[in-house]
């Protein structure tokens, strides 16, 4: 069971261990439960409004909400618990001040400039991803990346007593009060105020309504200040809850996404009525305890309802579902090759090679490089080559090295334990299929659409497979005897990164290669010129799937242990943000952004390396095409002559350094001239 919810129940009188020794049929229980429930369900309740509100005023699903709610949640328990300030000038302060300021700040520097460039679904995303590891990056620099308790409640006293014995907390109360105010000024606001009219006509044509003389800008600074105060009020309905965790706090409100979803963007009431009754839901689900196998997996599903919403709403809402004004679904490619591209090669030649000359606890990092890398090359053959954004290949990586734990400790049925390489590829080989999990539904997904589809799946088996002690309980993750030692088991791994490197090269400049560029670039003109749209994005996801498990099987080994918390699915969106930020298109982006992350991460104190890859991701508006693009451009600048004029027609001699179409062109110029034609060239 989720602490949330687990305090949810303690705030009703509720012992969630004694719940099974009550009986089903009581009526007394089912309303005590409601109301656990409604705590949860109108915090959720309210991430929808925000969510809906700011992709109305904006066309923008704001995937930073949860990191927005977990810094305000943050500051707030600062202020009153370190600062010593009362409850309610500290809560002004952060739902007044800080958060629409934050949110105003997000639309001028992060959101603007890509509407004005016109950007597409993907690049939106990508700098909503890069807001998101930012604040956590932020947070972990000022807060410390150790969970922390005490977060103040604005409303304190006992609990109030209704009819029946029945108790509600006056935090839910002050909730459902929330809900009701919002939902009703928001109402009023778009349907009979002027501006609700320019924020209509705004959402339908932004630049027809700039002619009409509509201030845009202003009316996308409101839709994010009004977006980030509500996650700034979802974080303070949560944090007395909870233990602030830098990490699991912005995942849990992103999870909340799911009553968005299920309202398409579009309904407010839709995803009050959704966010309430999946909180009750979620309550009442616990109830049911069954003897035997069955209760871990029905304790996971009770704890992690809100996971299983978004899956299941993603799916639900398909291919329609939008989020930001069209466009491909990645950056565009960059032109490679020239001085850009060799010098990047010897970057990355120099970075693989350099740990060879480390020892102890130096070396012992730098096996991450490597592995991290297949990783991450595992995106650029999914995002990068085919187009398709995934943002689950953190769980791939997770099964790749489940699976090779499981086999190694002999507990899969009917297998024996296995050596550490035979465990290794045979999960490889396993894992592979199960990329139709997300493979499949991007067959008619594409954008945003696909993007929480893979979300909810990678957290998915996070939450159902890899934090269950039924599935990562007397696990044994080893290496091969003959690669014990750091240095021998590092030349393995850069054989192997060298091997998945050269086949995915290989992929890109053949037939299959081509193919995925022009899925990547233009989706219906790939499938008239007859490529076979579905059975090529099947086989990106296999392969990513493929190339994710090999690496994270080789996390493990490198760490000699199976840790649920390095595949975790925000450590998934930072993979896949700072991929972009290197290059989405290029393989070599995968070996520069393993090493900046790890060496981040070790040679600096922790966040460091969120925060730079959420700042150069948030800037992705003025850097197209991430850093590669930006070196590319610099390098061909830097090797272009000074572009001199041409000289005049009447200067140059019959023989000058022309091609023989140039020379063609001139005797026609020189033939006008003669029979009185005009003389311009």
């Amino acid at each position: 069971m989720s602490t949330l919810h687990a305090a949810a129940l303690h705030s009703v009188g509720l012992h969630p261990a004694a719940l099974h020794s009550v009986g089903l049929d009581s009526a007394g229980l089912t309303v005590d439960l409601a109301l656990a429930g409604l705590t949860v369900g109108s915090a959720a309740a309210l991430s929808g409004i925000g969510l809906v509100v700011c992709h109305r005023a904006t066309g923008v699903l704001n995937l930073a909400q949860g990191a927005q709610a977990m810094l305000v949640a943050y500051l707030l328990r600062d202020l009153v618990v370190e600062r010593q300030w009362p409850v309610w000038p500290a809560v002004a302060c952060c739902l007044l001040l800080v958060a629409p300021a934050l949110g105003v700040l997000l639309d001028v520097l992060v959101y603007r400039p890509l509407q004005r460039r016109g950007a597409g679904a993907a690049e939106t995303m990508v700098a909503g991803l890069g807001v998101f590891v930012l604040l956590i990056g932020v947070v972990v620099l000022v807060w410390g990346a150790a969970p922390v308790g005490g977060a103040p409640s604005p409303f304190g006293g006992g609990p109030l007593v209704l009819p029946g014995g029945h108790t509600l907390r006056p935090d839910t109360v002050a909730q459902l009060a929330a809900i009701l105010v919002l939902a009703l000024t928001v109402g009023a606001t778009t349907r009979f105020t002027p501006f609700g009219l320019r924020l209509r006509a705004v959402v339908d044509d932004r630049r027809l309504a700039e002619l009409a003389g509509v201030d845009a800008d202003r009316v996308s600074a409101a839709g994010w200040a009004f977006g980030s105060f509500t996650a700034g009020l979802v974080g303070i309905a949560l944090a007395p809850y909870l233990l602030l965790d830098p990490y699991g706090l912005p995942l849990l409100v992103m999870e909340t996404m799911a009553v968005a979803v299920a309202a398409r963007l579009r309904s407010i009431p839709v995803a009050v009525v959704t966010g309430l009754g999946l909180g009750v839901l979620q309550a009442e689900l616990t109830r049911f305890r069954p003897a035997g196998q069955l209760l871990p997996l029905v304790q996971a599903v009770q704890a992690n309802l809100f996971v299983v919403a978004l899956l299941v709403a993603a799916l639900l809402a398909g291919p329609g579902l939008t989020g930001g004004r069209g466009g491909v679904d990645v950056p565009p490619a960059r032109a490679r090759g020239g001085r850009g591209g060799r010098a990047a090669r010897a970057v990355c030649l120099v970075l693989l090679l350099l740990p060879l000359g480390f020892r102890g606890n130096d070396l012992r990092g730098a096996l991450l490089v490597p592995a991290l890398a297949l990783v991450l090359l595992s995106i650029v053959v999914v995002t990068g080559y085919g187009g398709q954004i995934s943002l689950g290949q953190a769980g791939y990586a997770g099964l790749g090295a489940l699976g090779t734990a499981l086999l190694m400790s002999g507990r899969v049925p009917g297998l024996p334990a296995l050596p550490a390489a035979p465990a290794l590829l045979f999960a490889v080989l396993v894992t592979a299929p199960l990329g139709l999990l997300t493979g499949w539904p991007a067959i008619r997904r594409r954008g945003l659409a696909l993007a929480l589809v893979t979300f909810a799946v990678g957290t998915t088996l996070s939450r159902f497979v890899f934090q269950q002690p039924y599935a990562t309980t007397g696990l044994v993750l080893d290496r091969p005897a003959f690669l014990a030692g750091d240095r021998a088991f590092y030349l393995a791994e850069l054989l192997l990164l060298g091997l998945g490197a050269a086949v995915v090269r290989a992929l890109h400049g053949g037939r299959t290669g081509r193919a995925l560029s022009a899925l990547r670039d233009h989706e219906p003109g790939a499938a008239a010129a007859g490529v076979n749209v579905p059975g090529l994005k099947l086989f990106a996801f296999v392969a990513g799937a493929a190339l994710a498990a090999l690496g994270g099987g080789l996390m493990g080994m490198a760490g000699r242990a199976f840790d649920p918390a390095a595949f975790d699915p925000v450590r998934g969106l930072l993979w896949f943000a700072a991929v972009v930020v290197a290059g989405a298109d290029s393989a070599l982006a995968a070996v520069l952004a393993a090493a900046l992350i790890t060496g981040l991460d070790a040679g600096t104190v922790a966040g460091v390396s969120a925060v730079a890859v959420g700042a150069l991701a948030a800037a992705i508006g003025r850097l197209p095409g991430g850093l590669a693009g930006l070196a590319t451009a610099g390098a061909a600048r830097a090797g272009a002559p000074p572009p001199t004029p041409p000289p005049p027609p009447s200067s140059a001699g019959p023989t000058g350094r022309l091609t023989p179409a140039g020379r063609r062109v001139r005797a026609l110029i020189a033939a006008r001239r003669a029979s009185g034609g005009q003389a311009g060239p």
